[in-house]
């Protein structure tokens, strides 16, 4: 006797079978795939367009306007729930696919899970070429879509019904794997899509994907003991993988005990307490004086969830005690072995706790908790001299902004960013009161990010004040999905800064002889010359245009009324401030390496090349 079977498309049984997939953690169930956005067209609107309106009763959909946003908005949901719990995103072929791809990088480059769903070519080449379909001359089995792969933690092309299930099954492992998540694609032929097939019951059964806690080995934690033991200046640097472990006790626990103290990524920042006496704030080329003078003297680095990317290490400077040993608690061996350091390869929280409780009665010497105390109050004061403004009838400089905001939020808000002079000035100066409050996306630093992962975040913690922070650069990048939040009726608050240039690439210019040349906005007059004036936009009619509630604050009083404002409203609201360009944030107190060019007829070029190769010589590589 055969099995039961069901007969359905392709896309309707993907579709019933995300519905039915769970993630597990700590006995705490989740939805897997806990909704599907999708714009569509004739790569997808006849097959997985027809499936979710089919299956709407289990499967929510949401409406984007802009692939790559669909995405970003797919990962801020993830991150705002420890990656325990996904989005999908579907598109056509052609140009909605390929919009997927700096979605994709950031969501593996930050290792996010997002199920993406692209329409592909007809399996069957019945119609060939297609509308949108790239013809290659020697590989007919190429399409658009593998612009995906090196984005991709796990890619298929489905070409037959079948091949669904395997392809499903290893999608779901790939998403729920805290050491391999990232964006996965599936995808799909459109003529497959439609495809009638007899499918297995059991691949529509609830299936429970647990998300394990592996434990330290019990050598690497010997030796992992050693090195703290034989420390005279440890110093951890946090990043996200303490979060997405939700191992924030665990690390206080650990510094509780031993008075290590704390340094943190972007990714990181908030796993203590802004006013931990331990919480030294950022590490490296936008990290805190007292953090970066304590990592040239630490004799002993404990990274814990972080990637060590060229900002966390100031280019490979950062780190110059002569003796210096690095010892890695994360998940993936891969990030664990960077910078020849001695592996403890776990689950964040596992090993922290294990840590804990194979260190007792160790305790750093009193006077390093002394002097990094004391370096935290003298940091402290800076912070608070930065975001004060002394005027409230003054116009507000970017410090001041987040000042401003800072007196408003509560310890559950969440403030999100990505790119520009902002994460620098965040970095350095925001007080994070809680795990989530800090939301960051520096791994890719992608403009355009900030309004559809605030959108992500909101349909992840509803009843939560969510915050996305833009300035007029990264807000011309992406817009559109303003009017998602309004068709989701989404209470998310846009605070739009509003500069008239790139800022940061403009200082990052002049820093390196560029003469900040095309990073500001100027009027082209008739002779072809450009003014100084700054271009008549009006940004904030534009986001009104698009649904929001605006409103605009021109002095520091004006600008704190608004927040309170946007913050107890239930609809989409932006606050619009320009802000006067005077930087304002302490200046990098370690470096970051842009090369310059070498030989140039210019002077500014010459000297910012004179700058950089004293500076390179910091260099050192950790063998």
């Amino acid at each position: 006797m055969s099995a039961a079977t069901r007969r359905l498309t392709t896309a309707q049984a993907l579709v019933r079978f995300l519905a039915a997939q769970h993630t597990e953690r700590d006995g705490v169930r989740r939805r897997l795939i806990s909704g599907t956005w999708g714009i569509f067209g004739h790569g997808n609107v006849a097959g997985l367009g027809q499936a979710l309106v089919e299956y709407a009763d289990v499967m929510p959909y949401h409406q984007g306007r802009n692939e790559q946003a669909m995405v970003h908005a797919a990962v801020g949901h993830a991150r705002q729930l420890n990656r325990l719990s996904a989005q999908a995103v579907t598109t056509s072929i052609g140009p909605g696919a390929t919009n997927l791809v700096t979605g994709a990088a950031l969501a593996t480059i930050n290792r996010l899970p997002v199920l993406l769903l692209p329409g592909d070519y007809f399996a069957s080449h019945a119609a060939d070429p297609l509308l949108q379909q790239l013809e290659h001359p020697v590989e007919a089995d190429v399409s658009v879509n593998d612009t995906l792969r090196p984005v991709s933690r796990y890619f298929d092309r489905v070409t037959r019904p079948e091949a669904l299930i395997a392809s499903a099954l290893q999608a779901m492992r790939v998403l729920s794997d805290p050491a391999e998540t990232g964006a996965v694609t599936l995808a799909l032929p459109q003529d497959v899509q439609a495809e009638a097939y007899d499918w297995p019951e059991g691949f529509f059964a609830d299936r429970v994907w647990r998300v394990r806690r592996p434990a330290p080995d019990p050598a690497e934690l010997a030796e992992a003991v050693r090195l703290i033991r034989a420390a005279g200046r440890p110093l951890i640097v946090a990043g996200g993988g303490v979060h997405h472990s939700e191992a924030e006790d665990a690390l206080k626990a650990l510094v509780d005990a031993t008075g290590i103290p704390v340094a943190s990524t972007q990714a990181g920042k908030g796993a203590l307490r802004h006013d931990h006496p331990a919480d030294l704030g950022a590490i490296g080329h936008t990290g805190t004086v007292v953090s970066d003078d304590l990592a040239r003297t630490a004799d002993l680095v404990i990274g814990v969830g972080t990637r060590y990317t060229d900002f966390t290490t100031a280019s490979g400077t950062l780190f110059r005690h002569p003796h210096v040993r690095f010892l890695n608690l994360n998940i993936t061996a891969f990030d664990a072995h960077k910078l020849a350091a001695r592996t403890l390869v776990c689950d964040a929280r596992a090993g922290l706790t294990a840590l804990v409780d194979a260190l007792p009665g160790h305790r750093v010497d009193a006077s390093y908790e002394t002097e990094y105390r004391a370096g935290k109050a003298r940091w402290d004061e800076r912070v608070e001299a930065a975001l004060r403004a002394d005027d409230d009838s003054a116009v507000p400089t970017q410090t001041q902004v987040l000042g401003a905001l800072d007196a408003v939020v509560g310890d559950e808000d969440v403030v999100i960013n990505a790119a520009g002079s902002l994460p620098g000035d965040l970095h350095k100066l925001w007080r994070a009161r809680s795990p989530r409050q800090y939301h960051l996306e520096y791994g890719y630093s992608c403009m355009g990010y900030e309004i559809p992962a605030a959108i992500g975040v909101q349909q992840a913690a509803p009843g939560t004040p969510v915050w996305a922070l833009v300035g007029d650069g990264t807000y011309l990048m992406n817009p559109t999905e303003i009017v998602t939040a309004v068709q989701e009726n989404l209470p998310v608050k846009l605070v739009l800064v509003q500069n008239h240039g790139y800022a940061s690439i403009g200082g990052l210019s002049e820093s390196v002889g560029a003469e900040r040349f095309g990073t500001a906005y100027r009027h082209r007059v008739a002779d072809g010359a450009f003014t100084g004036a700054p271009l008549p936009v009006d940004l904030a009619a534009n986001a009104a245009s698009l649904g929001m509630d605006v409103l605009r604050a021109k002095t520091v009083r004006e600008l704190r009324e608004a927040l309170r404002a946007a913050r107890s409203s239930d609809r989409p609201t932006c606050v619009y401030v320009e802000t006067d360009p005077a930087p304002t944030a302490p200046p990098a107190a370690a470096w970051w390496d842009v090369p310059v060019a070498e030989v140039s007829g210019r002077e500014p070029a010459t000297d910012a090349r004179a700058a950089y190769e004293r500076a390179v010589t910091d260099r050192r590589r950790h063998l």
